[in-house]
């Protein structure tokens, strides 16, 4: 299916600079917008002392030989990140809780953030544990949870006689987002899937039922319930609400002006420069327009672009060890999540500030 197909779609919403809420983090520097400079001081953390990352992200232990990808830190035009500080993070949401909401992007940066807070805070005790589709990992000494809900639609699906539904238009699964103090959301990758991986055998909105639709359509839909929910259930004043965006991947190396390679396997160096060749990413875009039209703010953390220039940050073969697979949209960790992450951090403190 080709998901560049709505044209017009894509045109208006090419137009769209800016959604409601914080797009631009600081006077006159929108942090998104930048390029990836060598810095010998990174990475942020070794991965080697966080027992608890997934096996698929952390490409070293699984025999990645080249180095280059860790050492590769964000920097906005016109001003610098501050340096993530683990410590101050925790000091800053003592009694906090904090929610990752979407599918293994969302688990990518769960981990990723869960590995910068151990990692500077070595001696300070934490707990992880799981049931069913929430991770929550506890640092009990500030009463903080860093918690992941794996929810890969945001949208209902639900078991019927004639199958597998996804209902465009109900979230059922939106009341455990209650009374949390900061949620990320994340949805995309599974949009797209399509025979085996495909976890739904019918479309529903309102009364009615496809077998399939356009996916960028069905997207656009699934995200109006979502921003409605978050207007009609949330309070501004006690959830902050973040938007993760797309994250990308890297299958086809036309997108990035080297045409002769099919995939990410390989790649040791960022794209060069503030651009990526392929343009905006559609789905990127949807989000935009969503985000604009919702009532309460909701923070786009807009990292679709300087992640498009990551190509060389994927697991690739490096996912499981051994050439069994190709994984080019998840993400090596350490890596592309901890600038996620690190803007994340910049956002909150400038909204705690206020």
């Amino acid at each position: 299916m080709d998901i560049f197909g709505i044209s017009t779609l894509v045109i208006v919403l090419s137009l769209l600079h800016h959604v409601h809420g914080d797009v631009t983090s600081t006077k006159g520097c929108d942090i998104f917008q930048g390029k990836w400079v060598y810095d010998a001081s990174y990475p942020l953390y070794n991965s080697a002392k966080c027992s608890f990352i997934e096996k698929e992200f952390d490409c070293l232990k699984n025999g990645r030989p080249d180095k280059y990808y860790l050492k590769y830190r964000w920097q906005p035009t016109g001003c610098s990140l501050t340096r993530f500080n683990g410590q101050d993070f925790l000091q800053r949401f003592r009694g906090k809780s904090i929610m990752f909401v979407g599918d293994s992007l969302s688990l990518n940066q769960w981990q990723s953030l869960t590995c910068m807070l151990h990692t500077a805070n070595p001696h300070t005790p934490y707990k992880l544990f799981r049931i069913g589709g929430l991770s929550t990992f506890t640092f009990p000494a500030y009463n903080v949870k860093v918690m992941f809900s794996r929810n890969a639609f945001l949208v209902d699906i639900i078991a019927t006689k004639a199958g597998r539904v996804l209902k465009l238009d109900s979230i059922e699964s939106g009341k455990m987002w209650k009374g949390i103090d900061f949620l990320i959301f994340n949805t995309w990758h599974w949009w797209l899937h399509s025979g085996r991986k495909q976890p739904w055998d019918l479309i529903q909105e309102g009364n009615r039922l496809y077998k399939d639709m356009d996916r960028l359509v069905a997207y656009k839909k699934g995200l109006n319930t979502w921003a409605r929910w978050i207007d009609t259930n949330l309070d501004p004043k006690k959830t902050r609400v973040f938007f993760q965006g797309v994250s990308p991947d890297h299958n086809n190396g036309g997108d990035w002006g080297e045409p002769t390679a099919k995939h990410c396997e390989g790649q040791m160096r960022p794209v060069v420069g503030h651009q990526y060749p392929a343009g905006s990413h559609p789905a990127e875009l949807v989000v935009e327009r969503v985000l604009h039209s919702m009532s309460k703010p909701a923070y786009l953390l807009n990292v679709t672009t300087l992640s498009q220039l990551r190509k060389d940050g994927h697991p690739s073969v490096y996912g499981h060890g051994g050439h069994r697979d190709m994984d080019c949209s998840h993400w090596c960790l350490a890596g592309v999540p901890d600038t996620w992450n690190q803007l994340l951090y910049a956002a909150l403190i400038k909204r705690k500030n206020n």
